[in-house]
């Protein structure tokens, strides 16, 4: 996995930078009532997002948590309300808040039981009839039917832990009814062979890709011999579930 701490630097300028928050904010707002108050965004990295959402509803007090020293450094230049807390174990009152919102957090969390623990915890601070928003099927949303997909394809994890099915299960148990979905589009995120290259030797695929022995080296250079190297394929289109509290 990457250090994220190491990464809060680079991250926004490796990630789409404006456009792909811009595009992810309005895509979340679209699905948080005109009449919510508070907003949570956990797992909120160098608050690119954060502080979108905060403009693009000047009545909303937004907040923001992340589990990284650095990246919450960085979000809290830009946001100034942001904690640095575990998502699973969020320093907030019981239905305190209108809205939580978790925009690429969820694909993330591998350790057995880690996924439930946070959705239980945002339906936790939620108020009755508050929203969870969250992405869902993030490393899927790259799957665009390239070369690049196609060398990926044998080395896929069969157990995304932000596959619909499996937030949809975790959600239902813990009191959140689905309410709506969105989608936005990943600026900036199209792949060259030589980035995606450069990803499976910095960890970037943690989540998605199962790399035993000497498969990364195997990857790599198949990717090295594809052709276009700095032509970039397609780009995701990532996927909202939003969730209200009972």
């Amino acid at each position: 996995m990457l250090d994220y701490d190491k990464e809060a630097a680079v991250y926004d300028a490796t990630r789409g930078g404006v456009p792909r928050a811009q595009a992810a904010a309005r895509a979340v707002l679209g699905l948080v009532p005109p009449t919510a108050r508070t907003l949570l965004d956990i797992g909120c990295g160098t608050g690119l997002v954060t502080e979108r959402l905060a403009a693009g509803r000047p009545r909303l007090r937004v907040y923001g948590s992340d589990a990284s020293p650095g990246m919450a450094r960085v979000a809290r230049e830009r946001v100034g309300g942001v904690v640095l807390a575990d998502a699973r174990r969020l320093p907030v009152r019981d239905a305190s808040v209108d809205a939580v919102t978790a925009v690429w957090l969820l694909h993330l969390l591998r350790e057995e039981g880690a996924v439930p623990a946070v959705v239980a915890e945002a339906a936790r601070i939620l108020r009755p009839g508050g929203v969870f928003v969250t992405t869902v099927d993030k490393d899927a949303a790259h799957d665009v039917g390239s070369d690049i997909d196609a060398l990926f394809g044998p080395y896929l994890s069969v157990s995304p832990s932000d596959a619909t099915d499996r937030v949809l299960g975790h959600a239902a148990a813990c009191g959140l009814d689905v309410m709506g979905s969105g989608v936005f589009r990943g600026h900036g995120q199209g792949r060259t062979p030589l980035t995606a290259a450069d990803g499976v030797l910095r960890g970037s695929y943690a989540s998605r890709l199962v790399l035993p022995g000497t498969a990364a080296d195997d990857l790599v250079r198949g990717l090295a011999a594809l052709p276009g190297p700095d032509r970039r394929r397609a780009e995701p289109e990532y996927r909202l579930l939003a969730f209200r509290r009972r």
